[in-house]
């Protein structure tokens, strides 16, 4: 919100410097980013009027002028194109000073003499126009001094406003908060409602009442767009950084910047039957006032006519329907957006107006009456006309209610650490705009005024006095607490140890969004339900993730792109799920990528693969006592056959497996990725280490190899093994996979070296050769195993 400072002072007049005002504003929450002067420094410049305007008689772009300054008429060398008989410009007479210290002095142009110089806006710092002279108000009187004429003895304050204080997008809201701040009172302008001259009405219909609770409308004929803006209303708009266009269009800007209340005025010649708000029908476009045409979506809302839309609610007009010239009878329109409902439309169309950055943040929604009385009045001054009844259309149950919140004496105290008066309480929060009641329990009931949306508990209240009263006035005192120390299971590993244990094994940690591209997500989960974004960032970030995955491809594209050979890459957080209203759950990602080992002369540049990635959750898990499986499973995205869920003691808490060619391809990364997803309290629950003795006896160790079919699980094989061969087996180690030669087409050769121990003696041969043969004869029977020669 950019606003000159002599405007604010006509609502509330502080004795402060501008600067010094600046800093009230900050220190109040109503951060000041900029203090500009309006004009650059200069002097001697006055009102002067082209009485003569001939051509230079060797020099066809300039022209010889006849200038009257007040008090004498001088010769000017001229060469603007709009120098012409009878325009009022500045004239920055002889010994004048500009900005950047240019002295004007006498001088000679093509042998014509110049006695001072006739200035465009931008050599005098008022803003970048160069093409022209500045032309001034035909009424502007010749020989003023331009600084007192325009009242360039002023700046502008650029106020970087959080969110939730769309308040003061206006005038007005800023006038309220510097006069609580500085106990006086805000002096506004009295807005008087305006009498019908006419009876002609225009029928409004909305339908969607849910996103438009209150529009109201109004006709008014007979308006001149050929007058001409007021001086103080054109420089106020442009020194709050909007230009002048013609006067429909600079009343509705005036009344938006002064109540912080968005209008907009329609052709009425050109509307059809009646305005209707309603949502956008399937494949609907239309054109805007900046000349882009758009296809509407579903959803957006519109005001129409019963042939066609007309504008976007609350963002802007079309192209269609706005006044122009040629304009005779306009139709004032004045609205409230419910703010939920209407957030994110404008970026989802790539547009950012004055009106949507209110109408997202909140417009005060008993203030549309006031608003367009306040316009019709400025419009019936300046463009003339006669305006008929206000129309309105309300629903009431769709409307915000003021919320009801009851402070605390003592909490006040508590959380800013003084207690204040009552009377100092009631007085800022009815400055602020509360309706307030005390009670003898020493608390007050407050009402929060209908431009407040940011109140809901009692510290937003507290919040409120804190920053008119200063926060710099608020005693200093060390913060105490009793705290008690959480007891922390030792049996379950720290988020930062397990971080640790990442990236000691060679992973970096990735941190990405939690909303992702629904077209990225499809590629892992094209079933899913995913919990939309209300108000995304952008378009390709509507959808909360439901894993990490598709962040984590991304990241490993990013460094793909930029010549990263090697990617290992970890990321924990959590995944949404739909639910009431949703579901959230924590997850460890990781990701392998490239070549299994750094660049160096002892190891090849074999790639990574489904087995790198199945080790390193083998590592990752090892430190429970549960036992690990990896059970063939199919995923989207990911290739079958090299995909694969993990379990712990029978339960599956995640998958792994190899990016699948296609979505390899769609994710742009390379076909060798490995991804895995795991239940993030899954993994970190491990177990409290406990002594065992180390038997003193020796172990023995047998090696055999059984001939099954090719498309036999290993896995199910070693847990043959294991069932079979009892507690005197220590160690089981599957160390040779071999088809080829020797071995039938459809049969694979599996070598195991089975390691025995008992703790209490020592194995004999026998008892270790009758283990073997129980082995051998339980594989046979359960697998059709032949034991290998």
């Amino acid at each position: 919100m950019i606003f000159s400072e002599q405007w604010l002072r006509e609502w509330v007049n502080p004795s402060l410097s501008a600067e010094m005002l600046a800093e009230q504003l900050t220190m109040a929450g109503l951060e000041v980013d900029a203090i500009t002067p309006v004009a650059g420094s200069f002097e001697g410049v006055v009102v002067a009027e082209i009485v003569t305007a001939d051509q230079h008689p060797d020099a066809d772009k300039l022209r010889v002028c006849t200038v009257n300054a007040g008090d004498e008429t001088v010769q000017i060398v001229c060469g603007a194109p709009n120098a012409r008989v009878g325009l009022k410009a500045p004239l920055a007479r002889l010994g004048a000073v500009l900005p950047g210290n240019f002295k004007i002095k006498k001088a000679k142009l093509r042998g014509l003499e110049s006695q001072g110089m006739l200035c465009a806006a931008a050599e005098l710092s008022l803003s970048d126009e160069k093409d022209g002279l500045l032309e001034l108000a035909p009424d502007a009187p010749v020989g003023q001094d331009l600084r007192d004429y325009l009242a360039l003895n002023d700046v502008t304050l650029e106020l970087g406003l959080t969110p939730n204080r769309a308040d003061c997008l206006g005038i007005a809201g800023i006038a309220r908060d510097v006069a609580v701040l500085n106990q006086l009172m805000a002096c506004e302008p009295p807005v008087e409602p305006v009498q019908p001259a006419i009876d002609t009405t225009f029928p409004v219909e909305v339908v969607a009442s849910a996103q438009c609770p209150r529009y109201l409308g109004r006709v008014i004929e007979g308006v001149d767009l050929a007058a001409t803006t007021p001086l103080y209303m054109a420089e106020r708009l442009r020194r709050s950084g909007l230009r002048t266009i013609d006067p429909v269009v600079d009343v509705t800007n005036y009344v938006m910047l002064e109540m912080g209340q968005p209008l907009h005025a329609f052709d009425l010649d050109t509307l059809s039957h009646g305005v209707v708000v309603r949502e956008s029908t399937p494949n609907e476009s239309m054109t805007l006032l900046d000349g882009s045409e758009i296809q509407l979506t579903d959803g957006t809302l519109v005001i129409a006519d019963h042939q066609r839309p007309l504008a976007l609610a609350g963002i802007m007009g079309g192209a269609n329907s706005g006044v122009t010239a040629e304009t005779r009878s306009i139709f004032l329109e004045s609205a409230f957006f419910t703010p939920a409902l209407i957030a994110g439309r404008a970026r989802g169309y790539g547009l950012h107006t004055d009106a949507s950055h209110r109408y997202e943040r909140g417009v005060d929604w008993q203030l549309q009456r006031r608003a367009i009385e306040r316009a019709t009045e400025l419009l019936l001054t300046v463009t003339g006309g006669s305006a008929g009844p206000v129309t309105e259309v309300v629903s009431p149950e769709d409307l915000p209610e003021q919320s009801t919140l009851v402070l605390r004496a003592e909490r006040i105290e508590r959380v800013l650490g003084l207690a204040l008066p009552e009377d100092e309480v009631t007085r800022i929060l009815q400055g602020l705009g509360f309706d307030v009641t005390y009670d003898e329990s020493n608390s007050w009931t407050c009402v929060a005024p209908s431009w407040r949306f940011d109140m809901s508990q009692e510290v937003d209240l507290i919040e409120e006095l804190a920053r008119v009263h200063g926060y710099n006035r608020l005693p200093t005192a060390h913060i105490e607490a009793k705290l008690q120390i959480t007891p922390v299971s030792e049996a379950q590993r720290s988020l930062r140890t397990l971080r640790q244990g990442l990236v000691s094994r060679g992973f970096q940690e990735a941190i990405t969004f939690s909303f992702v591209a629904p077209e990225q997500q499809a590629v892992f989960w094209p079933e899913g339900q995913a919990v939309k974004v209300k108000n995304p960032i952008s378009s390709e970030l509507s959808e909360m993730r439901l894993g990490l995955l598709p962040g984590l491809a991304a990241a490993v594209a990013h460094n793909v792109k930029r010549q990263n050979s090697r990617v290992r890459l970890f990321e924990t957080g959590s995944r949404f799920t739909t639910g009431q209203p949703y579901a959230e759950q924590s997850m460890l990602a990781l990701a392998m990528s490239g070549t299994r080992a750094t660049e160096n002369w002892a190891d090849d540049s074999s790639r990574v693969d489904f087995f790198d990635m199945k080790g390193e959750l083998e590592q990752l898990l090892g430190r429970t006592d549960a036992d690990v499986t990896f059970i063939s499973a199919c995923h989207s995205g990911l290739h079958d056959g090299q995909t694969a869920n993990v379990a712990l003691d029978g339960k599956v808490i995640g998958f792994l497996g190899t990016v699948h060619p296609q979505a390899a391809q769609q994710l742009d990364i390379p076909a060798n990725t490995v991804f895995a997803e795991l239940d993030l309290s899954a993994v970190r629950q491990g177990s409290v280490p406990a002594y065992e003795d180390i038997s003193r006896f020796p172990e023995t160790r047998r090696d055999i190899a059984v001939v099954v079919g090719r498309d036999l699980e290993v896995g199910a094989l070693l847990d043959a093994v294991c069932d079979v061969s009892g507690p005197a087996l220590a160690d089981l180690k599957l160390f040779d996979v071999y088809t080829g030669s020797g071995v039938g087409e459809h049969q694979k050769s599996i070598a195991l070296g089975l390691t025995f121990r008992d703790g209490s003696r020592t194995l004999d041969d026998e008892e270790v050769s009758a283990i073997i043969n129980q082995v051998v004869d339980f594989l046979k029977e359960k697998f059709n195993a032949e034991l290998r020669a």
